[in-house]
């Protein structure tokens, strides 16, 4: 009988100031790490709506910072977005001049979901199937 071993995922961390110049530099990164893979203008945008709402909507965005980790696996992708807390707003459904981020993202990625808490942080991710 043979074991199949699956193979540690790549992975990659980073943090950001929680600036809105700093977005591109967000989108720069996972694009730098995702080269041309087919899921790779999908996911630079999924995680530029996750930087934006940290950069926005977070205690991030009072002079703080965001990370992003980056999980390369054989069969997925799944980036990360951690920021510094604050309430939760539910996300929208799109009709308003904002709120569309997330629903950006549930409609790019294979799923997506938030943990932490406000105390401590959010922690907003998504994954995507690899072609």
């Amino acid at each position: 009988m043979h074991e199949v071993t699956m193979a540690p995922p790549l992975v990659w961390s980073r943090s950001f100031p929680a600036a809105a110049a700093q977005i591109r530099e967000t989108r720069r990164f996972l694009a730098g790490i995702l080269g041309d893979l087919p899921e790779a203008d999908d996911a630079v945008l999924c995680l530029s709506e996750l930087a934006t709402n940290a950069t926005l909507h977070s205690h991030s965005r009072d002079g703080g910072h965001y990370t992003v980790r980056v999980e390369l696996h054989s069969q997925h992708l799944r980036v990360a977005v951690h920021d510094q807390g604050g309430p939760w707003t539910p996300p929208g459904d799109g009709d308003e001049d904002h709120g569309r981020g997330l629903l950006i993202v549930s409609r790019l990625a294979t799923s997506w979901g938030r943990d932490g808490q406000s105390t401590e942080g959010w922690t907003v991710w998504f994954e995507m199937d690899r072609s």
